[in-house]
């Protein structure tokens, strides 16, 4: 499974769409769950969208419905211009 972008800089009120693709093409199950490694910093739905929350650093995690397969995404959270 890969998670694009493998990084990514939001400013703080801002959103950043992460794309998950699972392997291989013809896998059973592609269902997946996103993770936020801290809700206070970045939020993210079902959909892979990152929502910055406050400034500082947290990782997406994007793991398959077996938990077979994990990839992740660090995000960088900045203030606003």
């Amino acid at each position: 499974m890969t998670l694009t972008p493998a990084t990514a800089s939001v400013a703080v009120g801002k959103t950043t769409q992460l794309a998950a693709v699972v392997a291989p093409e013809d896998a059973t199950n592609k269902s997946i769950t996103f993770k936020s490694s801290d809700n206070t910093l970045a939020t993210v739905d079902g959909k892979g969208l990152v929502t910055a929350v406050k400034a500082g650093e947290a990782t997406i995690t994007v793991t398959t419905a077996d938990g077979g397969k994990i990839a992740t995404s660090k995000i960088t959270i900045t203030e606003p211009a």
